[in-house]
């Protein structure tokens, strides 16, 4: 049996890259969303909307959660150890836990507030909001919409789970904010409940996406196999090779933002044990160069099937 005498990852180049570019963004993530929080805060104070404090306090929830991803990446990128010698990638998926956590928990206090408003049937009561939260909630749209795309395609280029699940965090907040605007033109337009009722779909866009980013997280804790189209990468891959008859098992369990892969191959029985070592050495170089996500692979040598 050939076990990879590489537990970490080969080039150090690379994870160098990855914490300098999830340094970069995430200290964009959190100053964007402290200015960003504290202006749409102001707003919602000065122009009397809910709607727009609700958006603030998810604006800020994003600090914090922001921080919970920098500390996920950076113990999700330490060395292997004795204690963990399959090294640190899965405390990316338990930060993305606590993220998911912190965003339901938000969403459910926002969720909360604006069913007693819309509950209590005293809409007279309701203030109609200034125009200046509907500014707010424009500039939060166009603000929120590029962090998404800033953070998801530098979560994309370092393949972070974690920074990923930052980014449709950065997107739910546009999508309240589009609900925000949506409920403070309506109240202006004289339906003060609708600025309660934006708040109840702020809440609703949170929640599905704490869902999303939870899920996704538990999967790879459970050792998930990883997609049918990589696996079905790895078959051919190896069966390129032209002294493997034949592929008995494979199998693929995703580790973090990692793949393990468990191969047996079959090769002809008349082969000397060295030949054989030789031709397992090949197949577990190639798939390893040529799939940057697989960070171990097994290959087990079994004997071809022969007629006889």
């Amino acid at each position: 049996m050939w076990k990879s005498r590489m537990a970490k990852k080969k080039y150090v180049g690379s994870e160098n890259d990855f914490q300098r570019i999830a340094d970069r963004v995430s200290a964009v993530s959190i100053i964007g969303n402290l200015v960003l929080s504290v202006f749409k805060l102001i707003a919602g104070i000065v122009a009397h909307s809910n709607a727009m404090i609700s958006d603030a306090v998810h604006s800020a929830s994003d600090v914090f959660s922001t921080i919970v991803v920098i500390i996920g990446i950076r113990l999700s990128s330490k060395e292997t150890d004795r204690e963990h010698p399959y090294g640190h990638e899965r405390m990316e998926c338990v930060a993305a836990i606590i993220l998911a956590m912190i965003l339901f928990m938000t969403g459910l206090g926002i969720g909360m507030n604006a069913s007693k408003n819309i509950l209590s049937g005293n809409y007279e009561d309701l203030q109609i909001p200034g125009i200046l939260a509907l500014v707010a909630a424009v500039v939060s749209i166009v603000n929120k919409e590029a962090m998404f795309w800033y953070t998801k395609i530098n979560a994309t280029r370092i393949d972070s789970s974690a920074l990923l699940a930052d980014a449709w965090h950065h997107r739910s907040d546009a999508f309240s904010s589009v609900g925000a605007l949506i409920g403070i033109a309506g109240a202006r337009l004289g339906f003060p409940v609708m600025d309660s009722i934006a708040s109840l779909v702020i809440f609703v866009f949170i929640v599905k996406a704490a869902y999303d980013i939870f899920m996704d997280a538990v999967n790879k804790l459970v050792d998930h196999s990883c997609d049918e189209e990589t696996e079905r990468q790895i078959h051919d891959r190896v069966m390129q090779n032209e002294e493997v008859a034949g592929i008995d098992s494979l199998h693929t369990r995703i580790f973090g933002n990692k793949i393990y892969v468990d191969i047996e191959i079959a090769v002809d029985g008349s082969y000397t044990l060295r030949k054989s070592h030789k031709i397992a050495e090949e197949v577990h170089a190639d798939i390893e160069k040529n799939f940057q996500k697989v960070k171990h692979i097994m290959v087990h040598v079994n004997p071809a099937q022969t007629d006889e």
